[in-house]
């Protein structure tokens, strides 16, 4: 394993809760957040943290010294993403070649999508202290998500659910482009009308994505692939085949000796 492959612990109630005091949310609300900014998964099914990095924050840090050496890492407009998941990683492994703590502070990472840069108002000394805690749970990432929502002054927007002043700062001034305040009212309402994802078969997804599985996403809903996922893996584990995420059935899943699923 790497640096940033961790035991990739699902998020819990009590951190759902947490969050939602911190920043005055209601559940639906938070759900929102969380399903605009990364699909409502902080963590690839290979362990790692959901990531994005930005070539024009390490060109900014780094004085722009690299992009002649490296454009697709240092440049000094934004873009030149390229494909998600695995590929963010070999981004973000050339640039930590040329300056580590640049490196991690121009990626945006976990169920937040916090950059690393910006470290400091989601409560900790340095990019590479908020990555180390991310690495570990989406229960950090998200505790991390809460501090920077209200360090920047955005609990009242969330309170209010006034999405259009909150993905101004959020997600900077091109929020109308991507509709990001649409999004999140789209999504909130569909978490009331709804109701929002189970905790614990949301967990049971997660962790049955590490080992390859397909559960139809990360969403906490009782999907007939869920079942049949979690059917597989009971039978696989010699465990009574229910398809529901029972308290040996989640116990088995989050073993330290769950095999990874490949990197995507």
């Amino acid at each position: 394993m790497d640096r940033f492959t961790g035991h990739g612990t699902p998020l819990g109630q009590a951190a759902l809760d947490e969050a939602c005091a911190t920043i005055g949310a209601t559940p639906a609300s938070l759900w929102a957040l969380l399903a605009v900014e990364t699909a409502g998964a902080g963590f690839q099914p290979d362990r790692r943290p959901k990531i994005l990095f930005e070539r024009h924050i390490f060109h900014r840090l780094t004085g722009g010294r690299f992009d002649a050496h490296d454009p697709d890492v240092s440049a000094p407009t934004a873009g030149g993403y390229g494909a998600g998941g695995a590929h963010q990683y070999v981004r973000l492994q050339a640039a930590l070649q040329l300056d580590e703590d640049a490196a991690l502070a121009s990626a945006s990472w976990g169920l937040g999508q916090i950059l690393g840069l910006n470290h400091a108002k989601a409560g900790f000394e340095s990019a590479a202290a908020m990555v180390e805690a991310f690495v570990a749970s989406e229960d950090a990432q998200l505790a991390g998500m809460a501090r920077f929502i209200a360090a920047s002054g955005l609990r009242a927007a969330v309170t209010a659910k006034r999405w259009a002043d909150y993905a101004r700062i959020y997600n900077g001034a091109d929020y109308a482009r991507n509709r990001y305040d649409e999004r999140l009212q789209l999504a909130c309402a569909q978490f009331e009308a709804r109701g929002c994802p189970d905790v614990v078969l949301r967990a049971a997804q997660l962790w049955l994505s590490y080992r390859g599985a397909e559960t139809g996403g990360i969403d906490g809903i009782k999907g007939r692939l869920t079942i049949s996922a979690l059917k597989a893996f009971q039978k696989s584990a010699g465990l009574p085949q229910t398809g529901a995420p029972d308290a040996a059935t989640l116990a088995a899943l989050s073993g330290e000796a769950a095999p990874l699923a490949a990197a995507a």
